[in-house]
């Protein structure tokens, strides 16, 4: 059919239309749409050249503002530039620069400049800056102006609770942060899902009643190390479900290497910064010990601080290096003591005079570059020293109270500023947040935080934000809107929840599959909705009437004393007499009815026989009788 039916078409000279159309080839034997590129290339000269012109326009009005004088040069040579350009793209037909001659010699000091002169167009004029210049010399100005990298422009509140807070943790993406203090509690904040109630997400007791001393995410942030008053370490996942409890050691064997555990209460803790399963405790019993956190029932290597003497010494700090090798623990005698990561009997370093002896050294932190160790004494000191040369210290920082046995100090993210926190007593002051050169310790700025010491200091190196816990229960973050990062920036914008009005007229909703239909409920959709039904409901939104003052009215009964039975009622209720002796009571009408018988006596008196009575008999007198006869007693 389809050839008889194009033969008839060739035939005719051509295809019916209708037909075409019916059998979907309507479109066959059209010619082709035919395009002009010399003419599209040419109208793409012409837009590139008028846009060419407009952007020397608006150039050269920006330069007549800036430097009038200036640009009454800088005109010329536009408008010369211009005409000289218009002149040449009459001529060329195509855009761009010319084409080199053959015979043109190739000057290697022109191909210098053009590669200099990244604009098109003429020379700026003297002083003009561009941003990216700006950006350099603010740039410029931050480091040769430390102060300026602080980020204390802002700051939240988060209120854990009353007491001290003694334990700060951020994970290290800066998601969450932890708090612990004397209060026992631990305390879960978001900063993602909270808003600007600033409201903690989760709150605990891991260690029930022992103070929280320290706490740490680990290197991966997936779980938490929590150190208290106790002598048994735990570990938390990110949701505050214990992992796993060190094991408790035996407290009648004299040598410490023997024990499976901490004997004593714990000091301190910390987590390896390479190795996600290994962490470092120390406790009063003299020694710190690291853990596998596969390994609940012993620990992995036992390390003994000794004084001087070689007796044994508390340690009250302790610390991994910057890439695990060595282990740094503060001693109560004064000293600070060295070990290599597997050597566990003697000091790679140590120094005797550190501190003052009998003074807790309350921090030990590792510089970024792994060299300098800084050291927060209880002896209100801050020191800094070179582990390659631990006998001296390389600058030291005095008059720096500080009341509890956990004020640390921390290095700033590009290890040039060393923070810690000062001590004050009730009503003696504001507690200060005090920044240090490291190179000199010369103080360099504070922050007065709170009326109340400053216990812990933290300064994340991503979010570039500072974590401050004070001794009056409050956690305070400071941030800076353009230097930091995510972290409170987050929960600030956020508006508050408001909150669900009192759901009073709501019922609980009972849910009867089989019942008939007659009597099955119609189920709740949304308690708004609900209760916005209910409000539109006469009966279940009216107003209870105020009671009746008076005779009853309307059906209802007056108030007490309207009626005869309610004013009896009352007097009743008003009689006072004490009744609560009933022997007292009776006796009362004793007499009365002694003198006035009335219902007892008159009618048994004929009946009644007569009363009679024993006759006392008077007691033997016992003095004449034998001593055998006598009644003993």
């Amino acid at each position: 059919v389809l050839s008889s039916f194009l033969a008839d078409a060739e035939m005719r000279g051509g295809p019916d239309p209708e037909m075409a159309a019916i059998m979907g080839f309507s479109g066959f034997g059209k010619k082709a749409r035919t395009f002009d590129l010399e003419a599209m290339f040419e109208q793409t000269r012409r837009t590139a050249v008028e846009r060419s012109r407009k952007v020397l326009g608006k150039k050269c009005k920006f330069s007549q503002l800036m430097h009038f004088k200036t640009c009454s040069v800088i005109l010329c040579r536009c408008s010369q530039n211009i005409w000289s350009e218009s002149e040449n793209s009459s001529d060329e037909e195509l855009t761009g620069p010319s084409k080199q001659s053959p015979t043109s010699v190739h000057d290697p000091a022109e191909d210098t400049d053009d590669e200099d002169d990244d604009f098109i167009g003429p020379p700026l004029p003297p002083g003009f800056k561009d941003s990216d210049d700006d950006y350099d010399d603010d740039a410029e100005e931050e480091d040769n102006n430390p102060v300026k990298k602080i980020p204390d422009s802002h700051e939240i509140t988060l209120q854990h609770g009353t007491k001290a807070v003694s334990a700060l943790g951020l994970d290290p993406s800066g998601a969450r942060l932890i708090t612990g203090g004397y209060d026992y509690d631990v305390k879960f904040w978001d900063f993602a899902g909270m808003d600007a109630s600033l409201q903690a997400f989760r709150s605990l007791q891991p260690c029930e009643c022992h103070q929280i001393r320290s706490l740490q995410y680990s290197s991966t942030g997936d779980v938490i190390l929590v150190v208290s008053g106790n002598s048994q370490a735990k570990v938390l996942d990110r949701d505050g479900f214990p992992v796993m409890e060190c094991i408790k050691g035996d407290q009648y064997i004299v040598d410490m290497t023997n024990t499976k555990g901490h004997t004593a209460m714990l000091n301190s803790g910390c987590w390896h910064p390479k190795i996600k399963e290994e962490f470092l405790t120390c406790s009063n019993d003299g020694t710190v010990r690291t853990w596998d956190i596969n390994n609940e029932k012993k620990h992995k290597t036992v390390f003994k601080p000794r004084s001087s003497q070689g007796k044994r010494a508390i340690p009250t700090s302790c610390t991994y290096s910057r890439d695990g090798k060595l282990i740094a623990a503060g001693c109560q005698d004064g000293s600070i003591q060295i070990w290599d990561r597997n050597m566990t009997v003697h000091t790679k370093f140590h120094c005797r005079q550190a501190h003052a002896p009998g003074t807790d050294t309350s921090c030990l932190t590792f510089s970024y570059d792994g060299i300098v160790l800084a050291s927060r004494g209880g002896d209100n000191t801050l020191k800094l020293w070179d582990i390659r040369q631990l006998k001296k210290p390389l600058n030291s920082a005095e008059s720096l109270p500080s009341f509890f046995p956990m004020t640390d100090c921390c290095f700033s993210p590009d290890d040039k500023i060393l923070v810690t926190g000062t001590s004050v007593k009730r009503g003696g002051g504001s507690g200060k947040l005090c920044f240090f050169y490291r190179e000199t310790l010369q103080k360099l700025y504070e922050i007065e935080v709170t009326d109340a010491s400053v216990v812990r200091s933290l300064w994340h190196p991503k979010l570039n934000q500072i974590m401050v816990g004070t001794g009056n229960g409050l956690a305070k973050v400071y941030y800076d809107p353009v230097k930091s990062q995510r972290g409170a920036k987050l929960c600030v914008v956020k508006t508050k929840r408001k909150e669900r009005p009192a759901e009073t007229l709501t019922q609980d909703y009972i849910i009867t599959p089989h019942a008939l239909p007659m009597f099955r409920e119609p189920r709740q959709r949304s308690t708004r909705k609900q209760l916005e039904k209910d409000r539109l409901d006469p009966v279940k939104s009216h107003k209870p009437e105020p009671p009746v003052a008076g005779p009853g009215r309307g059906g209802r009964v007056g108030t007490h004393g309207g009626t005869l039975s309610s004013y009896i009622v009352k007097n009743i209720a008003l009689d006072k007499t004490d009744d609560s002796n009933p022997r007292e009571a009776i006796l009362r009408h004793a007499k009365e009815a002694e003198e006035n018988p009335y219902w007892i006596s008159p009618a048994y008196a004929k009946t009644q026989p007569k009363a009679v009575f024993a006759e006392v008999e008077p007691e033997d007198d016992e003095t004449d009788k034998p001593e055998w006869k006598k009644r003993k007693i």
